[in-house]
């Protein structure tokens, strides 16, 4: 009883929200900005709380990066660089080489839980991310993206191994899993249960505004944004009718995720390859084509990365701005991929983790590089105007005239995607406060789809703040949590490559 009336507490508010924005601006005030003025201060709060900064070398720092960087670049060291050495291994086990025809726990495959964690991190994060990174830190900040993907594979892995690890496999079969779990169970394991039940607590809060920001929002932002370009922009019939899109995809997304994680992977399994393949089609035709000036775009990168102009704020400013996007790109050591994996059939948990470094890999170090590549070749980053999604839509058209129409389509088809992964993510973090009921289940899936409507509306700058500052206020648990673990997954992971050395683990394929 008290669960279900702290979930109609949140319903109410938000049906509150609608009539708050609409009786208190004025009426000569359109739709989009009447949302947008209400959710700006907003915003802006949890966007200084997130974000606090240190001095570092002169410059003030946002710590949550620091913190983000230094577990990967320990768990890289304290793992003995699995990030390489576990590579090959990874591709076999998503090709399906070890999975056994036996029954497991579990939901989905190893191939299924990949795609729609990569459906969650493949997206707008790479298209309209990477243009705001060149932005705001030039050209330079490709590289600092490189980095962050290679040593967050590390991240990636300790934090997915960890998932499947400490899931909670229920009487139906159904997975719930994350750092809710391992946070919780791995505490009490070590005498410390109050801690891991405060940690698990927060980070489920952050995890559903994480969920409602950057894995709903602003996808659903950037999405209306390419759709305006590409149908006329101030001429279009959408010009300033974000609230009305965001209806339309708050039911197509609505219709989808009532299946939960099967009906959702059945999805993912097949829309992310043919989504991945269109937009690396088409970058690499651009990329090729302009094969003469690649050597010049590398150089700008590499010189932008230690020589930066002053615009940029030096190397500690562009450095941030990759590092930035990066996380935000691949999400690893914020948290939200081990609960997609957790869902995965295998009675290892050392294979997920193998198989959740690859995302950060093909997520940053391959997607993101492309569309950087095409970025700084067309030139356009250094004018002024462009920003986010509309960047990246003339950098393409200055190759492909038409593609503004193609890139729509994948960009709607990304945001669909990644608003899909990210309602089961909100859902499992909400379920984990108000418990595992047909109340809470369905309260969430109402709320995630009205805050589609309301980042259909709001301006970029608002939309982007309030994303990063949920999604990363998320890592800050998660990554004491991996601390605290890590080292049983270090001995897990030694034990398994011992017994795959001496072939104890079968093949089947």
């Amino acid at each position: 009883m008290k669960h279900t009336l702290r979930i109609l507490s949140s319903l109410s508010l938000l049906l509150i929200l609608p009539v708050h924005l609409f009786a208190s601006t004025g009426a000569s005030a359109g739709i989009d900005e009447r949302i947008n003025d209400a959710m700006a201060p907003l915003t802006a709060l949890m966007f200084k709380i997130v974000f606090f900064s240190v001095p570092v070398g002169g410059m003030m720092i946002p710590f949550v990066l620091i913190w983000l960087v230094a577990a990967a670049l320990l768990f890289t060291l304290f793992l003995k660089f699995i990030n390489v050495r576990g590579f090959r291994h990874a591709i076999d086990l998503v090709r399906g080489i070890y999975d056994s025809p036996d029954k497991q726990a579990g939901e989905v495959s190893h191939f299924q839980a990949l795609t729609a964690a990569l459906s969650a991190t493949v997206g707008l994060g790479n298209i309209a991310g990477v243009a705001v990174a060149i932005t705001l830190g030039g050209p330079g900040a490709t590289l600092w993206m490189i980095v962050g993907g290679l040593i967050g594979m590390s991240s990636k892995f300790v934090e997915c191994t960890l998932g499947v690890k400490y899931r909670k496999v229920h009487a139906d079969g159904s997975v719930s899993g994350g750092p809710m779990y391992y946070l919780s169970r791995g505490f009490a394991e070590k005498g410390w249960p109050s801690a891991g039940k405060v940690l698990a607590f927060f980070f489920a809060v952050m995890c559903v505004g994480g969920s409602l920001g950057g894995g709903n929002m602003f996808q659903a932002n950037q999405a209306f944004k390419q759709a305006v370009i590409a149908t006329g922009g101030e001429g279009s019939m959408l010009y300033q009718q974000g609230w009305l899109f965001g209806v339309v995809m708050a039911v197509l997304v609505g219709v989808v995720i009532i299946g939960g994680i099967k009906g959702i992977v059945r999805v993912t399994s097949k829309l992310v390859p043919v989504m991945v393949a269109i937009y690396v089609s088409a970058a690499l035709f651009i990329i090729i084509s302009s094969f003469n000036q690649i050597p010049a775009a590398f150089a700008e990168i590499i010189r932008g990365a230690f020589a930066p102009e002053a615009m940029y704020g030096g190397v500690i400013g562009v450095l941030i701005q990759g590092f930035k996007r990066a996380a935000f790109s691949n999400e690893a050591g914020i948290g939200s991929a081990p609960i997609a994996h957790s869902a995965v059939k295998t009675d290892e948990p050392v294979t997920e983790g193998m198989v959740a470094l690859l995302e950060p890999f093909l997520d940053t170090v391959v997607i993101c590089t492309m569309t950087a590549l095409v970025i700084i070749i067309s030139g356009l980053y250094v004018e002024q105007g462009a920003d986010g999604i509309a960047l990246t839509s003339s950098a393409f058209e200055q190759t492909i005239s038409w593609f503004p129409y193609i890139l729509s389509i994948a960009v709607l088809l990304f945001a669909f995607s990644t608003r899909i992964s990210w309602s089961y993510y909100g859902l499992k973090a909400w379920t984990y406060i108000f418990g595992e009921s047909r109340v809470a289940d369905v309260s969430y899936k109402l709320l995630f789809c009205s805050f589609i409507i309301l980042g259909s509306a709001m301006n970029l700058g608002a939309v982007i703040d309030f994303t990063d500052a949920m999604i990363f206020a998320m890592s800050f648990p998660n990554i004491i949590g991996l601390y605290l673990l890590a080292p049983g997954v270090k001995r897990d992971l030694e034990d398994y490559f011992n017994r795959l050395a001496q072939g104890r683990i079968r093949r089947y394929r």
